[in-house]
């Protein structure tokens, strides 16, 4: 593919102008994925670079936040943030290789694309399945997030599974909006919603007399440390969920197909995992340093039940948008490989309606019956963030600069070459290494915490706010 087609294919994307007349021909972009988009469609190339932002954000920033001040907790507090910093640093690098080898390689949609031209079409097949039950993990644990946060705000007014239903038809909803585009105002309202909740948590538990999960008589203190000596399986998880904090990339390639201007992509990264790291390394260390073990999980119920209720009504919205996003990525992934090649994919044909609805609807269903029917769904999460979530973030990465660079060593190996020869080696294997001994804490974790509470019913009626 010629450079100059590779421009026009990526060029800026003017979604305002609109023919006057009917009887003039209608407006078209020619996109290497999405065919020729025009307005009698939807137009699926209308994110701008602060749509991007909040899009980033709100993938990263959804869930992971409220487990930072646990992963202190285990690892003690400054080597939490070290390794909170070094995770930071590998995962914006892995973020920024996206955008690179999207302009690339116009016509990679999805990571799935990625897997093609690394590994063929074993590498395809194997990638796509990955991404799609990685995103409906996390789309189950965003309904179990919801129903926390209802039961939280009603005093366990309803059954749990009453909750959950009511979950996912919500999440259907939104999530069946056609693009990302018109997606961005709900990712903005999102991110106000659970900054404003986190931040009402980390001022609160700076002035309540002692945490929710602390002993109620007697004198108490924090029990914080700022180093601790943490066993092999307490780290490895602790680091997984650290991981699982930072793991939106695989749903980046989605975000920058569509974007109006993909050169745009390395400013909204750069803000988007500047921000969120401010964010954990704030949230999780206050809270920590005032609730040291007695934090709660999630973080949300750690200042009473007075302040649960006003942390999760601000959540609330934001919830809905993390599991608004999950749903869709998965659900946009099936939709633009079914269709793609076909004039349904950009035109509001009835084909294209029955095949999103259906899209949506099934990735829905399917993350509802997970999370309500999986007895261990917890530490199922826990599992899948280390195992998929870390394989999506780091080894690809690695192989993808190789993939566009390695040519230029059987001409001249500079030292620039040979250090990022080093370090895309290095990122696939600390990645290989993360994902197999984080796989094994979480497996360790799921056995303890099944002998100790035997798991959760399915379609269980029992509150699970703590309310």
């Amino acid at each position: 593919m010629s450079e100059k087609l590779k421009d026009e294919e990526l060029a800026p994307v003017d979604s305002t102008s609109k023919p006057p007349y009917r009887s003039q021909s209608v407006v078209s972009t020619q996109d290497a994925v999405f065919g020729e988009i025009t307005e009698a469609g939807p137009n699926y190339r209308n994110v701008g670079w602060l749509g991007t932002v909040a899009l980033m954000m709100k993938t990263q920033i959804g869930l992971g936040v409220l487990s930072i001040p646990a992963v202190f907790d285990a690892l003690g507090l400054i080597p939490g943030i070290i390794c909170l910093l070094a995770i930071a640093g590998i995962t914006t690098w892995s973020d920024y290789i996206v955008g690179v080898f999207k302009l690339r390689h116009p016509d990679v949609y999805g990571i799935d694309d990625v897997g093609q031209k690394l590994f063929g079409h074993v590498g395809r097949e194997v990638f796509g399945v990955v991404f799609i039950l990685y995103w409906i993990c996390c789309a189950g644990s965003g309904m179990l997030g919801i129903s926390i946060g209802l039961n939280a705000l009603s005093s366990h007014g309803a059954c749990t599974a009453v909750f959950v239903a009511v979950s996912m038809i919500i999440g259907f909803g939104f999530a069946s909006i056609q693009t990302l585009g018109r997606i961005t105002w709900l990712a903005w309202v999102g991110i106000v919603c659970i900054l404003a909740s986190i931040f009402s948590l980390t001022v609160a538990v700076g002035l309540q007399d002692r945490p929710s999960t602390a002993p109620r008589t007697g004198p108490w203190t924090s029990d914080y440390q700022l180093f601790k000596s943490p066993s092999f399986t307490s780290a490895v998880t602790a680091l997984a969920s650290l991981i699982f904090a930072y793991a939106g990339t695989p749903a980046f390639f989605s975000i920058v197909s569509e974007m109006r201007n993909p050169r745009h992509y390395t400013r909204a990264l750069i803000i988007c995992q500047s921000v969120v790291t401010i964010v954990y390394i704030v949230v999780g260390t206050v809270v920590y340093y005032y609730c040291g073990s007695y934090v709660a999980s999630p973080a949300l119920g750690s200042a009473g039940s007075t302040m649960k209720k006003v942390n999760y009504g601000l959540a609330l919205p934001g919830l809905i948008v993390s599991t608004t996003l999950l749903l869709h990525y998965p659900a946009k992934y099936i939709f633009v490989r079914t269709l793609r090649g076909s004039r349904h994919l950009a035109v509001n044909s009835l084909v294209h309606w029955a095949v999103w609805l259906g899209c949506t609807f099934g990735v829905a269903l399917i993350a509802y019956i997970v999370a309500s029917a999986v007895p261990v769904f917890g530490g199922l999460v826990a599992l899948v963030g280390a195992l998929l979530g870390t394989l999506m973030t780091f080894q690809p990465m690695g192989c993808m600069w190789l993939y566009d660079h390695w040519s230029e060593g059987k001409v001249q190996r500079t030292r620039r070459w040979m250090l990022m020869v080093g370090w895309s080696g290095f990122v696939i294997v600390i990645g290989t290494f993360l994902m197999i001994a984080g796989t094994y804490g979480s497996i360790v974790g799921i056995r303890d915490s099944y002998r100790v509470e035997g798991g959760s019913a399915a379609w269980t009626c029992a509150d699970n706010s703590a309310s």
